[in-house]
Parts: C-alpha cells; sequence; structure tokens
C-alpha cells in the first residue's frame, strides 16, 4: 500500500530528478517508523556510469536514499514541519549484497533520538530481506530554503 506518491515525496524533500532515490513510501509512524522504497532499472544514470560491466546502486547512493527516507520521517513530525533535514553524520555503517537493476531497494528507518534541531536514525536498505547496508545517521534540521521554494515552483 503506498502511503506517498513521488510527488507527495517531491514536495517534502528538496530532491528532483536525477537526484531523488525514493520512489513510494509504504509505511509512515510520525516520530517512529518509516518504510520506503526505490525501484532499480538499468536506466538510472548509476548504472551506466558506475562499473558499467557488473552495473549496481553506488554504495554512497543507497546512504543517500537512506537519508532521504529519514527525511521524509524527520519533516513528517509536527516539530519539524516547514522545514528541510540535512545529513549530519553517518557512523555503523555496514554493506551486503549488492543492489542492481531489477532490485527493489525496501529502505527502513527508525528514529532512535531527537534533541532539539538534532537527531538519530537507525536505517537499513534491503533486498529480498537480505542486507544491502545498515547505518546509524545523525541528522540536522535548519529553516526551508526560500530560493528553494521559488525553484519549485
Amino acid at each position: 500500500m503506498t502511503i506517498l506518491t513521488t510527488s507527495e515525496i517531491m514536495a517534502l524533500i528538496p530532491n528532483r530528478y536525477p537526484i531523488i532515490y525514493i520512489d513510494r513510501v509504504e509505511a509512515l509512524e510520525p516520530d517512529k517508523k518509516i518504510v520506503a522504497t526505490k525501484l532499480l532499472t538499468i536506466n538510472e544514470s548509476f548504472m551506466r556510469g558506475y562499473q558499467p560491466d557488473q552495473p549496481q546502486m553506488p554504495n554512497t547512493l543507497i546512504i543517500e536514499a537512506l537519508a532521504q527516507t529519514a527525511s521524509i520521517l524527520i519533516l513528517k513530525s509536527p516539530a519539524y514541519a516547514g522545514k528541510t533535514a540535512y545529513l549530519g553524520a553517518a557512523k555503523q555503517v555496514d554493506f551486503g549484497r549488492k543492489a542492481r537493476p531489477g532490485d527493489q531497494l525496501q529502505l527502513t528507518v527508525t528514529l532512535i533520538k531527537t534533541k532539539s534541531n538534532m537527531g538519530v536514525v537507525q536505517t537499513s536498505a534491503t533486498v529480498d530481506g537480505e542486507n544491502v547496508c545498515t547505518a546509524e545517521l545523525t541528522f540536522v534540521v535548519g529553516p526551508r530554503d526560500s530560493q528553494l521554494e521559488k525553484n519549485r515552483g
């Protein structure tokens, strides 16, 4: 069941093609947990440019997809509505299997703690239940950029 579509996601976070890495949100408990999906295809620009003989999603972009998912969770909180979330740090990062064309990357983020405008989330990316990446991400919430709002038009 889709909770948020791509259009609704783009209303929350500033990312746009080619750097938006979430296709839908399937579950959302504000201030607790979110589950989102990225559908990987061979047509992704990074699939053609990163290890072209063995197409896969680069690890840095998997972290970015997890950070975007975390941003949605954070910005759906009444305390941070109308703001922007920024990735501050990635700790305890562990990569497993590769994310390849045809995979559905499931992104799960659980809020661990918040304090003022900062917080920590535990994240995981999986394909068919197999670990692709786990990481603890720290975020900072700040005001939404007014120039960004103008560009969204």
